[in-house]
């Protein structure tokens, strides 16, 4: 599998923020273009962490018919990349050698697994690399 980049779980988020607006926007183009052109992804780890924010943190929680139509229409066909044992010492790897926490090393070790060259992230460090992989906060 190659796909051309990661989303992160706060893009998701962001896509229905309506205290951010240039976010929310951004957000939107991306998951849009990751829809339309088959070039970006998300992980099992991604699709739990947003529907936990959706569901239970925002102030507005979601509703279940409105995830589950969002789960149809945008999570599962981003979703390709599930956990197993090596994913799980690639991301124990990685939460060693970029001092990064658990979940964050998990989405790195998801990113790269996936091949992609870009991780679109708002939570971490913009402009370092792993390998091939670069991660960029699409905010800025």
């Amino acid at each position: 599998m190659s796909a051309e980049f990661f989303i992160d779980t706060n893009i998701l988020v962001y896509s229905f923020d309506e205290t951010e607006p240039e976010k929310r926007v951004r957000s939107r183009e991306l998951i849009a273009r990751a829809l339309s052109e088959g070039t970006g992804v998300i992980s099992w780890q991604v699709v739990q962490e947003f529907l936990t924010v959706a569901l239970h943190r925002w102030k507005s929680p979601m509703s279940e018919g409105d995830a589950r139509r969002f789960s149809d229409s945008t999570l599962q066909p981003l979703c390709q990349i599930f956990p197993d044992s090596l994913l799980w010492t690639s991301a124990l790897q990685l939460r060693t050698q970029s001092g990064y926490r658990w979940y964050d090393s998990l989405v790195l070790a998801s990113a790269l697994r996936a091949g992609c060259r870009t991780l679109y992230s708002e939570d971490l460090q913009d402009g370092r690399s792993f390998g091939n992989l670069l991660i960029r906060n699409p905010y800025c």
